[in-house]
């Protein structure tokens, strides 16, 4: 069956360059394997193992892909046990004619790596076909004159079989007349010959019937028949003659039809009607009657159609030359047919890889192809070339057999398929071409990592944003293909709290669109940064972050917030009291609001809504100013009501209001009886009535007490010279001393002690510790307590006095202060609500050195109210138009006219208790200090 290359190839010859690469291409470079099956052989019978033949194991018959191919496939390969199998019918009369060699090429085709390996299938003729006549009966006319001897050639018996199952021999029925020799042709087959025994005789019988019987050399043998009719007809007895035996001429395959090849002569030496000759073509095939056609008169033989060298290469004829008296003979006519340049190369596609990475290797197989040329010699000789500007070339690997191979790097991306033309030209004169094209897909790899559109993303959020809206949304782009390119969006980081991070914001892994989880509050969180990933489905997957920037922006959603001046119960302001020297442009009081917004938002501006007498007071629009615009009138009231107004710079603005209570007093004295009746009224005329009466009231009632106070004076410097202060001695009243409702609880942290003046030469203000038995029993002066507040003072027990400590008394320790009476915005008010001093560094050492110098100049008696307004370090945070408008002013809101005043902590008053060392007496006024 096959033979082994081993045997084929001798050692000494496989001298290779490279030894390492010797088993790659041993067997490519051996003989082909000789198979030798018998023709008809059943379906799936085994040629050979072919696996065992090539050296390849049973696994590597389906891992290396081992197939077989040829033009018209009629084998296979078993995939399990790597046999060759017959595939379909293979019929040796059908596949190679006459032939008498019938051999099928194969080329065995493995992978892994890609190798050829030719087969040879030698096809065996079987006995399957009997002899058979062109003509079941056969007439002929003989002669009576004929001589015995005299022999008559009858037709030929074709049988398609070869050798041994050929035709063998020819047999004739038994007759006394006629007998038959067997003769051999010049191209080797056989032809019966009827030969005459004795004369024939008309009269007695006319005609003669015979079988002639053919038979083949096959075990057992086969046989064809044929009637032969003979009729006896007159003496004629010399049959033509040609002038040769044997023609042969050679013509191109591209002449015309029509064309004359070449003319057979015969002649007959008879005379008369038995000399003339007729020609005919005898036993021809029916292929060579199509192509040429005899005339049979003049024995010129002219082509009939057009000539084919690939398909038929040579026409052997026989001519037969007939006279009258039936005598023949015959002649062979051999006409050879020369090649012409006709046929252009064909390429025939073998192998055509369906999956062609983009990262491939130069050198890998892609396609592998062989040209085909019918023509012969240099016709037939062919150079094969590749369409220029493609990453592929092409080099043979034998017998008209070539790869297709990469030759440089492939982008998918850049170029998502090629099509390549393969042009075979020969070399024949003129050269024929012939070009076929392919269309290689590249297959996509996984080599590009998504790309944002932008390196980072800036959004803008408005605050209180619904919960759930789309704030952004990240678009990124992947070249790839399928999983490859689809991409999905994460956040990997942000500069939120991992824990909170969900609660705020979210990401849509397929569109990118990033949701706010919450409504966001400026005042709270004005920006976030987080990092978004966009990653692909390949593997590996590949990603790619940006940074995603949110800035929340802000909304006029916080109306301003007055610290100073505190509202009372009622919603009104505690008292300020004014000078009635007062100038125009003294700084009577000063409103401090502050906004939570930001920007515009938080722009404050400070409008007068109402006012008890117009044009008395100014209001600075961004300080928040109260100043006199004049000078204060003989018919201007003592007491006047201002309704402020604070708004924002936000649309629509926001606003908030407050209402000062201003009186025109040079004491505390003359302030209290203004302070009993609290309502405007509407009639100017009737109002300024009133002022004057209450004003003739209280001088009466200040010279009264001046009087009373001077004779106790002189009392006292008798019995106790060493003994100073107010009046001498302060005297504290135990009838429910009581001050305007939460007078400590407004902007002011601090809640100072009152005392009055005893001596009327010294107008300073001593700031004293209250005596134990004599305890304020409330912090709130009302405006109905004036009168209980003097009779207090009148009749204040001399003893207290003297248990009234003259030594200041030290600052409380408690520095705690409401949430509401701390400086700043709200939204940097980060304290608790006990009262704790503020937990950031910065505002609690901003907040002391405020109240360290407040008390400083204070103490010092230098600061004024009319003071420059510092900014206190807020326009740095708020912006140039937030000065000390924005945080209580406690210069200009601590006024201690006299001398020199110590300030005492009294942080009782907060919770609705004395102090520890003062009365519980505090006085709120604008008035200037004067040195």
């Amino acid at each position: 069956m096959g033979g082994s290359c081993a045997q084929r190839c001798g050692a000494g010859r496989l001298q290779v360059l490279f030894p390492l690469l010797l088993p790659l291409f041993y067997r490519a470079l051996c003989e082909p394997i000789r198979y030798s099956i018998p023709e008809e052989l059943a379906k799936g019978s085994v040629v050979g193992n072919l696996a065992k033949d090539l050296e390849l194991s049973v696994l590597d018959v389906s891992a290396r892909k081992l197939r077989v191919s040829a033009e018209k496939l009629l084998f296979s390969v078993d995939a399990e046990s790597g046999d060759l199998l017959v595939k379909d019918r293979i019929d040796r009369e059908q596949i190679c004619k006459e032939r008498r060699r019938c051999e099928l090429q194969l080329e065995a085709v493995v992978e892994n790596p890609l190798n050829i390996f030719h087969i040879i299938v030698n096809v065996e003729d079987i006995n399957d076909h009997a002899p058979q006549f062109h003509n079941d009966e056969i007439n002929l006319e003989i002669s009576e004159s004929v001589s015995p001897g005299i022999g008559t050639i009858l037709d030929s018996a074709k049988d398609p079989d070869i050798s041994m199952n050929s035709l063998s021999k020819y047999q004739l029925s038994p007759n006394e007349y006629f007998s038959l020799v067997v003769k051999d042709n010049p191209d080797g087959g056989k032809y019966p010959e009827l030969i005459l025994k004795k004369n024939l005789d008309r009269e007695m019988q006319s005609a003669h019937h015979l079988v002639l019987t053919a038979l083949d050399g096959g075990d057992p043998p086969q046989s064809g028949t044929a009637r032969i009719r003979i009729l006896v007809v007159d003496a004629n007895d010399n049959p033509p003659v040609f002038s040769q035996d044997v023609y042969r001429v050679s013509i191109p395959e591209d002449v015309a039809p029509g064309t004359s090849v070449l003319r057979v002569s015969a002649t007959d030496q008879d005379e008369g009607f038995n000399a003339e000759v007729t020609y005919s073509f005898f036993g021809v095939a029916d292929k060579a009657q199509h192509m040429f056609s005899l005339d049979s008169a003049t024995g010129n033989i002219i082509t009939h159609q057009p000539l084919d060298f690939e398909e038929v290469e040579r026409y052997i004829m026989d001519v037969e030359a007939k006279d009258r008296g039936s005598l023949s003979t015959r002649c062979k006519v051999i006409i050879d047919v020369l090649d012409e340049n006709d046929n252009s190369p064909e390429i025939i596609i073998t192998f055509l890889s369906d999956q062609i990475l983009e990262n491939s290797l130069p050198g890998m197989v892609v396609a592998l192809f062989k040209i085909r040329d019918l023509d012969s010699r240099e016709n037939g000789e062919v150079t094969c070339n590749l369409s220029r500007n493609i990453p592929f070339k092409i080099y043979s690997s034998s017998n008209n057999y070539y790869k297709l191979v990469t030759d440089g790097a492939l982008d998918r991306e850049k170029t998502p398929e090629y099509n390549v033309t393969i042009t075979a030209t020969d070399r024949g004169r003129p050269p024929l071409s012939s070009s076929t094209t392919i269309t290689l897909h590249i297959t996509d790899v996984n080599d590009n990592a998504p790309v944002f559109q932008q390196s980072t993303y800036l959004v803008h959020v408005p605050e209180n944003n619904p919960p759930g809206a789309s704030i952004a949304q990240v678009c990124a782009s992947d070249p790839d293909l399928g999983p490859n390119g689809l991409i999905s969006y994460s956040i990997v980081a942000s500069d939120l709290e991992p824990g909170a991070l969900s609660s705020y914001v979210s990401v849509n892994p397929q569109s990118g669109v990033v949701f706010a989880q919450r409504a966001f509050d400026h005042e709270h969180l004005r920006a976030f940064q987080l990092t978004l990933q966009a990653r692909d489905q390949g593997s590996p997957a590949l990603s790619t972050n940006v940074s995603l920037r949110v800035l929340v922006t802000d909304r006029n959603d916080n109306a301003p917030r007055v610290l100073y001046p505190a509202l009372g119960p009622d919603g009104s302001a505690l008292f300020d009291t004014v000078p009635r020297a007062a100038q125009p442009g003294y700084l009577v009081t000063k409103v401090v609001a502050v906004d939570a917004d930001s920007g515009h938002n938080a722009w404050l501006s400070y409008h007068v809504l109402q006012a008890s007498e117009l044009g008395l007071f100014s209001l600075g629009l961004r300080t928040g100013e109260v100043r006199t615009a004049r000078a204060l009138g003989d018919r201007d009231g003592a007491r006047h009501r201002v309704l402020v107004a604070v708004r924002d710079g936000g649309q629509p603005p926001l606003s908030a209001t407050v209402t000062l209570l201003l009186v025109f007093a040079d004491n505390l004295q003359e302030a209290l009886p203004d302070l009993s009746d609290r309502p405007v009224p509407s009639d100017p005329q009737a109002e300024l009535q009133f002022y004057l009466v209450v004003a003739l009231a209280l001088i009466s009632v200040l010279f009264l007490l001046a009087v009373i106070l001077a004779i106790a004076l002189h009392l006292r410097r008798s019995s106790s010279a060493a003994t100073g202060g107010c009046f001498g001695s302060v005297l504290c009243s135990r009838s429910g001393l009581e001050i305007p409702p939460n007078y400590s609880e407004g902007t002011l942290p601090y809640a100072y002690n009152l005392c009055v003046p005893g001596d009327q030469t010294n107008s300073a203000f001593n700031f004293l510790i209250s005596a134990d038995h004599c305890p304020a029993k409330q912090d709130t002066l009302n405006k109905d307590s004036s009168s209980a507040l003097l009779a207090s003072i009148l009749t204040a027990s001399v003893d207290a006095d003297k248990k009234t400590l003259k030594q200041q008394a030290p600052p409380n320790t408690d520095w705690r202060f409401s949430q509401a009476q701390r400086p700043g915005t709200s939204g940097s008010q980060n304290g608790d609500e006990t009262g704790t001093w503020p937990n950031n560094q910065f505002d609690t050492e901003m907040l002391q050195a405020m109240i360290l110098a407040s008390a400083s100049e204070a103490a010092d008696g230098s600061s004024t109210l009319g003071g420059g307004a510092g900014t206190m370090g807020l326009s740095a945070r708020y912006g140039p138009q937030f000065t000390l408008q924005h945080v209580p002013d406690y210069r200009q809101n601590v006024y201690i006219p006299g001398s020199n005043a110590t300030l005492t902590n009294a942080a009782g008053k907060r919770d609705g208790k004395a102090p520890a060392g003062g009365n519980g007496n505090k006085k709120k006024s604008g008035k200037k200090e004067k040195k």
